[in-house]
C-alpha cells in the first residue's frame, strides 16, 4: 500500500497544474514569470495578438510553446536545425551585382546582372529572367569621384511580361540630392514611385540615367548592388 501512495503522488507531481492555485481563468492574457509558477506547474497564455502559448516549469526553468490553430508557426527568437527543407514556398532575400564601368552621359544605361557589360539597350547581360515573383527591398549606389556631383541621376525598373517583348515601365526614383565622392546612397523599396515588383517569369531589367554629361569626363568604376525579396515557389 505505501508503494502504490508513492507512486500515485509521483503522477500527480509529473502532470502539474493548468493554472496557479490563485488565478481561477482558464487562460490569462499576461507573461508569466519563473517565479511566480510552482516546479511542473503549466499555464496558458494568450499574449496580444500572438497565438495561444503553453509555459511549464520544469527545474526552475520556465518553457514555452506555440499552439497552433491554422498551421502557422511562431518563432520568437533563433530557429537552430540540422536539416531545413520546404515542402511548398518560401520567402528569401537575394542579391545581385550590377556594377560597371563607363563615363556617363544622358543616355539611359541598362545596368547588368551577370558580368559588367553595361549598354544602351537591352541585352541578354542586361536582364534578368525572373523565376519567382521578386520585389526590390533595397537598391545600393556607389558613386565614383564625380566631376558634378550636383547632377541628378534616375534609377528605373522596367520589365518584359512573359510573351511579349514590350519594354514597360514599373516604377522610377530620382536622385537630386549632392552625391558625395565613393559614399553609398541606399534606395529603399518605399523610395520607388510604385511598387517594385517584377513577377515570375518576366524579365527584370534595371537603369539609370544621368541629368546632364558632366556628371564624369573619363570612365569610372560604379558599385551597384540591389537586394530583392524572393517568393520562392518549389
Amino acid at each position: 500500500m505505501p508503494r502504490l501512495e508513492r507512486q500515485l503522488r509521483k503522477t500527480i507531481n509529473l502532470k502539474g497544474n493548468v493554472l496557479p492555485s490563485s488565478n481561477s481563468k482558464s487562460i490569462i492574457d499576461y507573461t508569466p514569470s519563473s517565479s511566480s509558477m510552482k516546479e511542473g506547474e503549466q499555464i496558458f497564455a494568450k499574449e496580444g495578438n500572438k497565438p495561444l502559448a503553453l509555459y511549464k516549469k520544469n527545474k526552475g526553468t520556465l518553457s514555452k510553446v506555440y499552439l497552433s490553430s491554422n498551421g502557422n508557426q511562431i518563432v520568437d527568437k533563433k530557429l537552430t536545425t540540422n536539416t531545413l527543407e520546404y515542402k511548398k514556398r518560401f520567402i528569401d532575400y537575394r542579391m545581385f551585382i550590377h556594377n560597371f564601368q563607363k563615363d556617363l552621359d544622358t543616355d539611359e544605361l541598362y545596368l547588368p546582372w551577370t558580368g559588367v557589360v553595361d549598354t544602351a539597350s537591352l541585352k541578354s547581360s542586361t536582364g534578368y529572367l525572373t523565376p519567382f515573383k521578386m520585389t526590390c527591398h533595397k537598391l545600393i549606389f556607389r558613386p565614383p569621384n564625380l566631376t558634378d556631383n550636383t547632377d541628378n541621376i534616375v534609377f528605373a525598373i522596367k520589365k518584359i511580361d512573359n510573351g511579349d517583348n514590350t519594354e514597360d515601365a514599373v516604377c522610377n526614383y530620382t536622385y537630386s540630392t549632392t552625391f558625395v565622392d565613393f559614399t553609398s546612397i541606399t534606395i529603399k523599396q518605399s523610395d520607388w514611385s510604385a511598387t517594385p515588383t517584377i513577377n515570375a517569369g518576366n524579365v527584370a531589367i534595371l537603369t539609370i540615367d544621368a541629368s546632364d554629361t558632366g556628371i564624369t569626363t573619363s570612365a569610372m568604376e560604379f558599385f551597384i548592388t540591389s537586394v530583392w525579396r524572393v517568393e520562392v515557389e518549389v
